[in-house]
């Protein structure tokens, strides 16, 4: 797909979803970063457009060219698992200049493959960590339990019986279902679909039991009564669902999943460029219209240093390939 840039009258046409800026000659940048930016910054999102992680680089483009005057050129690279996209930054040109929107997504793909075109962690350094947002386990309503108590029960006395949903093979909702499974003792069967639009009408279709995805996604239909709210994982209760109890508070602790979104760029970039970044989205991030923003599409803010994103990434890239392992989690 063509990597797009936003001009002032797209970016006004599209309500602050465009990434504004007018096309500039581009200039060799110096070793240091110090005159960081002097050209256009290109964000690769491994999303499609108009996906939560593409309107989230179209927002912060909006906020470099705000702060800047250089345009940023949102360029959408999907398919395979994330690593078209991931690759493209890996070996980019180590001047800060070419960002990738990141998720789990791109940490599962570090324990899923066991061949990759690039070393995540050699390759890839991180900028910030930006916003996240936790997971919800959410059922049929025609199923007869309760509270996540319940539906443990009626799993264990039902074998085989029950099923869950999710938007593929290795994706984040299937691990969080097999983390479900392996903590709780339950014989639950995975269904893998093709995205979560799917898993979610027939889940409500009572096709399958339940599934796992963000606060983000599903708060609307548990709140509109189409879907039931089992429990949310995560530390404490999210105001969005207030009245949706923790796994910890139904007995289960220590079970948390949350999908985040956040910056990375190519290894080997310079500090200050780095630190600049990091600078501007933690600044922006602060902001109380980018936070009320945010807030108000499910995500809870953060912006981090560079160090605490790079070690959530070691922490994710162990957990997740300890669970794919006892999990026996194949790619066929």
């Amino acid at each position: 797909m063509r990597p797009r840039t936003f001009g002032r009258r797209t970016c006004a046409a599209l309500v602050g979803a465009a990434v504004c800026g007018s096309a500039l000659a581009q200039q060799p940048s110096a070793a240091s970063g110090r005159d960081f930016p002097n050209r256009p910054i290109r964000i690769i999102v491994p999303f499609s457009a108009g996906s939560g992680p593409d309107v989230l680089s179209r927002m912060m483009g909006q906020k470099f060219y705000e702060a800047w005057g250089q345009p940023t050129i949102v360029d959408n690279r999907t398919g395979a698992a994330g690593i078209i996209a991931t690759e493209l930054v890996a070996k980019a040109s180590p001047d800060g200049y070419t960002l990738l929107m990141s998720s789990p997504s791109q940490v599962i793909t570090v324990a899923l493959y066991p061949k990759l075109p690039y070393d995540f962690l050699r390759d890839i350094t991180p900028v910030t960590l930006i916003a996240g947002s936790h997971y919800l386990l959410a059922i049929n309503n025609q199923i007869a339990a309760r509270s996540l108590r319940e539906l443990v029960a009626l799993a264990k006395a039902k074998p085989e019986h029950l099923s869950y949903g999710s938007a593929g093979t290795g994706t984040l909702p299937h691990l969080a279902g097999e983390q479900f499974k392996q903590q709780a003792g339950l014989n639950i069967t995975h269904v893998p679909y093709k995205g979560a639009p799917q898993v979610i009408n027939d889940v409500m279709g009572g096709q399958i039991s339940m599934m796992f995805n963000s606060v983000a996604t599903l708060s609307p239909f548990v709140k509109t009564g189409k879907l039931r709210g089992i429990a949310i994982a995560a530390p404490a209760r999210t105001p969005v669902l207030p009245d949706l109890p923790t796994f910890a508070e139904e007995g289960m602790t220590g079970f948390e999943v949350r999908v985040w979104f956040g910056l990375l760029t190519t290894a080997g970039a310079p500090p200050a460029t780095i630190g600049k970044l990091n600078a501007e989205v933690v600044r922006v991030l602060n902001t109380p219209d980018m936070r009320d923003r945010l807030n108000g599409l499910g995500l809870e803010v953060v912006g981090s240093t560079p160090q605490a994103f790079g070690e959530l990434l070691r922490q994710d890239i162990a957990l997740y390939a300890r669970l794919i392992k006892s999990a026996k989690i194949r790619l066929e």
